[in-house]
């Protein structure tokens, strides 16, 4: 059977928000984001209670662009990159929304909006909130140093977002939509042999190209038929390893219509972030901000959104392990 999943109903994406740091807000995309928070602590006493905050404040935000109620939603589904994804669950039990907690790692934004489209498809929900954050700050005392340690970066890495975005599904034909979504390609689990957790990027990579391939084969399209191709948090490591795998693989994209989040988000010349940004927040604010607005503008009739994640834990690293990477895609069209 396809690995691609056509949705017959169209779900419809009605609203989107994104909540952005401080570094974030000064990047290229600081003027398309619904808030931006220039305290990390967001008023906590912690960098993971800021996260949780963070991801609270974009699901809020989100409902309220939509003019959905959280007691009108009937799923809310998503995650982070902490342990036990407790960003999220503590912002779900602020939100009293029937809950599914997800972990794709950095993929967690476009796995969150692959099922609920498939929910919403399918005719088992009305409205599905999808929701992805990440922090810095709790990111780097997870799975690297304590910032303290002042460890030098190597060229290789990434730097993790704060931020949150945020995305409403709906079933009702009626209610306008900013696009709607048409397929669904869910990602198998790659691994090239990249153990360097510094090298997010490179593990990342054959798990996108594998995606991307079987999606194309799936639907007989090629990367002409997309105005965009949208990966998450490849970084530019990453972004020129896809560039050739799927040169390789008889799939070559043009770069014209392919774009990284993690080479949106920041300057690279001037914010100092090595090989550009990553996290669950990376590819989740900048479809719920830049994205959506190019569609709302007319400007992009067609995407595949995929965002990419690499699976390791402190305790796998440590353990010597490679690291798998995994990537799911939604197509995302305009509404005929």
């Amino acid at each position: 059977m396809p690995d691609t999943i056509e949705l017959k109903n169209r779900p419809r994406l009605i609203a989107g928000a994104a909540i952005a740091g401080k570094k974030e807000g000064e990047g290229p995309l600081g003027g398309v984001y619904d808030k931006i928070i220039a305290d990390d602590l967001f008023g906590e006493e912690s960098w993971e209670k800021a996260e949780s905050r963070f991801y609270y404040t974009a699901a809020r935000t989100c409902l309220e662009k939509g003019g959905i109620t959280p007691e009108q939603t009937d799923v809310l589904l998503g995650g982070d990159l902490l342990n036990q994804i407790m960003s999220a669950s503590m912002a779900a039990r602020e939100l009293h929304i029937p809950f599914l907690g997800l972990y794709g790692a950095c993929s967690t934004m476009a796995e969150s909006l692959c099922i609920g489209a498939m929910l919403t498809d399918g005719g088992y929900v009305g409205h599905a909130l999808c929701a992805a954050s990440s922090h810095f700050c709790s990111a780097e005392r997870q799975y690297r140093f304590p910032l303290e340690y002042g460890c030098q970066r190597t060229p290789t890495a990434q730097w993790t977002v704060t931020g949150a975005g945020a995305a409403l599904l709906s079933g009702d034909p009626s209610q306008p939509a900013l696009c709607v979504c048409t397929h669904v390609t869910i990602g198998r689990v790659t691994d090239m042999g990249i153990a360097d957790a510094n090298n997010m990027g490179a593990a990342m990579a054959p798990a996108a190209a594998d995606t991307l391939r079987r999606h194309f084969e799936d639907t007989g399209r090629s990367a002409v038929d997309y105005d965009l191709i949208i990966t998450g948090d490849l970084g530019q490591v990453g972004h020129d390893i896809l560039m050739e795998l799927m040169q390789q693989q008889g799939h070559p994209l043009d770069a014209s219509r392919y774009m990284d989040c993690g080479l949106e988000v920041f300057d690279r010349e001037t914010q100092d972030v090595h090989a550009g940004g990553s996290g669950c927040g990376c590819s989740a604010i900048v479809l719920c901000s830049e994205i959506l607005r190019r569609f709302q503008a007319g400007e992009i009739r067609r995407v595949l959104f995929m965002a990419t994640g690499a699976l390791l834990s402190t305790t796998t690293s440590q353990q010597g392990e490679t690291i798998p990477g995994v990537a799911h895609a939604i197509v995302l069209e305009a509404d005929a």
